[in-house]
């Protein structure tokens, strides 16, 4: 996704919420429930199609006039940006599979961009504030353990196996499978450390979700109509 649809996509999202906020206060008075989502996933598993899926069928479900299920990935990093008044080029800076840590000090002392833990800041200040508005589906970046004290959020663990996973990476992006094992292996790690330098959490803890579901069994089609269903129950 690149970075001008991502803010557009932000922006689309936010104008509707500030449009609808009379009607939210009118549905909150009339008891419909807040609702919104996380996903956390392994490489692979096909996060972001389950999450597009996902929104079309809570879409569908909505109370007429609901602002607009919206998904939030790539162009989480952009909504982050926008909301601290952040240059654009920190964008390279803030990935779930950061390098090392020690890579990490050194940017910092040579000023390359603010310490790890003010953006991890900035990024759970975001994270938050659009999880209160609603109706969001936020895909990764802590998003489960930093919105884990709100009941009225639903999160989500999709795993699969390897080869499974590698081979919808290479069909997606075009590699070799030695590239798309490659990627799997470096992003996965890199979300483990992420989650464990920043939150003190281990990601493949269960206890953390509602919901796992494996996609080398489920298709994604499924997968997003089961999640609909059990969020829509649960509330």
């Amino acid at each position: 996704m690149n970075t001008e649809y991502g803010l557009e996509q932000c922006r689309t999202f936010l104008n509707a919420q500030w449009q609808s906020a009379g009607k939210a206060a009118a549905a909150a008075e009339a008891g419909v429930p807040r609702r919104a989502v996380t996903i956390s996933r392994q490489t692979g598993s096909g996060a972001h199609s389950v999450a597009e899926k996902l929104a079309a069928f809570l879409q569908t479900r909505s109370p007429k006039g609901a602002c607009p299920w919206t998904v939030f990935d790539r162009n989480l990093v952009e909504k982050v940006l926008e909301d601290h008044n952040l240059p654009q080029r920190l964008a390279q800076f803030m990935p779930e599979d950061r390098v090392s840590e020690i890579a990490d000090t050194m940017d910092e002392l040579f000023g390359l961009h603010p310490p790890s833990w003010t953006l991890v800041h900035q990024t759970t200040d975001t994270i938050l504030r659009l999880a209160e508005l609603g109706n969001v589906i936020l895909i990764g970046r802590g998003a489960t353990v930093i919105t884990s004290k709100l009941d009225y959020v639903f999160h989500v663990r999709l795993v699969g196996s390897l080869e499974r996973r590698a081979k919808h990476i290479q069909e997606m992006d075009h590699l070799s499978k030695k590239a798309a094992m490659d990627r799997i292996r470096r992003e996965d790690r890199g979300r483990k450390r992420y989650l464990k330098r920043y939150f003190d959490t281990d990601l493949d803890d269960q206890m953390l979700y509602h919901l796992v579901i494996n996609t080398d069994l489920v298709p994604y089609e499924e997968a997003a109509r089961i999640i609909a269903d059990a969020v829509l129950e649960r509330t």
